[in-house]
């Protein structure tokens, strides 16, 4: 079976990135259809996709719809198994379902305070005390995740899953404005980062620019992070 995903925009749709990685990750074949997020044909674009509003959008070869990116994750688990995108292990299952539930509907502060930017660092971002107060939970959870279940591999439960996509564009958050966290939240931030499969996302991003560029800081930038 061959999915077409909608996505928005590469360097700033967070929830775009989110529902890629789940196919390009775990090798379900797919192709990928741009929507105008910043144009304006957004609602035209999706006409064909009903009642999808937003980005990511999932569609089968049977023309069944999947819209929101954690429906989009749990039907594709269900019905591929095999590729193992939730952890084996009951327990690290669970976890790992509640850390992405958690970071699905939370973390408003730092989702709003620092919208995802692939394209350089911010300089001198002051994170407010709401946005500490997040990250701080988030370095919970990470620490949790890699002191239970982390033996094994890099990522969150060891082996990648569904967690790691979900938790990418907060990393990509940690990067792009240097924000303050632990010395194991920044390693897993080094990880996504490096990862290939998020660097080959970030480089497709990078041939598109707009002006005016969404979510600017008058903040002085650096160099992208690795």
């Amino acid at each position: 079976m061959t999915y077409d995903l909608f996505i928005g925009d590469r360097s700033f749709s967070s929830w775009s990135l989110r529902g890629w990685l789940m196919l390009e990750k775990f090798s379900l074949p797919h192709r990928t259809h741009m929507v105008g997020l910043y144009s304006g044909t957004m609602a035209e674009d999706l006409a064909d996709l009903a009642p999808a509003r937003f980005v990511p959008v999932l569609r089968d070869e049977a023309g069944i719809v999947i819209g929101d990116s954690l429906a989009m994750a749990e039907t594709l688990a269900e019905r591929h198994p095999e590729a193992g995108l939730w952890p084996a292990d009951p327990a690290a299952r669970a976890l790992a379902r509640w850390m992405v539930a958690e970071m699905h509907s939370g973390f408003t502060a730092l989702r709003g305070d620092c919208p995802m930017q692939l394209l350089h660092q911010w300089q001198g971002f002051a994170p407010s005390d709401a946005v500490r107060a997040d990250l701080a939970r988030i370095d919970t959870l990470w620490s949790l995740a890699r002191s239970r279940h982390g033996d094994g591999g890099p990522w969150l439960f060891g082996r990648y899953s569904l967690a790691d996509v979900f938790y990418a564009p907060v990393a990509a958050r940690i990067a792009g404005y240097d924000l303050p966290v632990s010395d194991l939240a920044r390693d897993y931030v080094a990880t996504t980062l490096a990862d290939p499969v998020f660097r080959q996302w970030r480089a497709d991003g990078l041939g598109i620019s707009y002006d005016p560029m969404p979510y600017a800081q008058d903040l002085p930038k650096a160099d992208w992070p690795g």
